[in-house]
């Protein structure tokens, strides 16, 4: 007999302006009266502006590349839910290091601890976009860890709703970063990955209840350490696109930026060279974001085979390379 989950974690994810805030707020005020506590825990509060901003590093004495921080954040929040749940009678403080909010933590963990004893069970709402697997797969690693409830509620809204939405918030996310999430999300998808079975999908005007419904769900049936063979599979193909991925960016970068050399000891005019930067940018988003999806859904996956992935990301960087040297050669020859 499975116990009942002393909490639930529940990824709400979609695009910016899709609702997930609103929702959040209906579900905190109908909590109490399903004996939970409850909490939102919105990353765009935790998380500051600038772990988005894109940082060029020095790499060696004639290559750079760019980077952003929000992935170690991201882990930081999650840090940070674990060691509140390790920690249930003390409130945890947050490691200077992490860069997360101290304020917005303290906000979300505010009346949480109550008394010593027996507690009603917690829910935490994670409020963020989450539009890739590999983001909400950590939050199912983490409830699998602690033996918790695990449950995930996409709000899909049309894009245009979005944008207007957004447009008319205080403090609106760009447009061209909506309009790239668009590309790169991938909604729940339970028939493909098994441990998003306990998923649902809601519009902005879906009820409240079958929240409610799931999350109680969740918590009467909590995850354990044991994975199927399915979901072991899944997670194993995740985790080797992700490291094929991140070694092909890494390859893409340094050779990115000998190409910006080459033109700049071509004597490339500034405009063109702001041109071929954009350029080279964008073919790379599109080509990390299509090799992600081949790896991901149309690579041939044995459990327990080793695929190369240092020969995996050269020969993608090899591909890139060409379609590198065709946007180089059409600058140059234009300038």
């Amino acid at each position: 007999i499975v116990s009942r989950a002393s909490a639930c974690l529940c990824v709400l994810c979609g695009l910016p302006a899709a609702g997930k805030s609103t929702l959040a707020r209906r579900i905190l005020s109908t909590a109490a009266q399903h004996g939970w506590r409850a909490t939102v825990v919105p990353y765009d509060d935790l998380i500051p502006e600038q772990a988005f901003r894109t940082k060029v590093v020095e790499d060696g004495d004639t290559s750079s590349y760019t980077h952003t921080e929000w992935k170690s954040h991201r882990q930081a929040v999650l840090y940070c839910i674990e060691q509140f749940l390790q920690k249930s009678e003390i409130l945890p403080e947050v490691p200077s290091s992490s860069g997360i909010s101290v304020a917005a933590w303290e906000q979300c963990t505010q009346g949480l601890m109550g008394p010593k004893g027996l507690k009603p069970p917690l829910v935490f709402l994670l409020d963020d976009n989450f539009y890739y697997p590999s983001m909400r797969y950590e939050v199912c690693q983490l409830a699998r860890k602690y033996s918790l409830g695990f449950c995930q509620v996409y709000l899909q809204c049309d894009l245009e709703s979005c944008i207007s939405r957004n447009q008319s918030r205080s403090q609106p996310v760009p447009t061209e970063v909506i309009l790239e999430m668009v590309k790169r999300l991938e909604s729940p998808n339970p028939q493909k990955n098994s441990w998003e079975m306990n998923s649902i999908t809601l519009n902005s005007t879906g009820t409240v209840q079958r929240v409610m419904e799931l999350i109680s769900s969740a918590l009467n049936n909590p995850l354990s350490l044991g994975e199927d063979n399915k979901e072991q599979k899944d997670a194993d193909r995740l985790k080797c696109a992700n490291s094929v991925v991140h070694q092909a960016d890494q390859a893409c970068r340094r050779l990115i930026s000998e190409a910006m050399k080459t033109a700049r000891e071509n004597k490339v005019p500034p405009e063109r060279m702001r041109s071929l930067a954009a350029q080279l940018s964008e073919s790379k988003a599109t080509f990390l974001h299509n090799l992600r999806k081949h790896f991901l859904h149309e690579v041939p996956f044995i459990q327990g085979e080793e695929i190369n992935v240092e020969h995996a990301a050269k020969r993608a960087a090899e591909i890139f390379n060409d379609d590198l040297k065709e946007i180089l050669s059409r600058i140059m020859n234009d300038k």
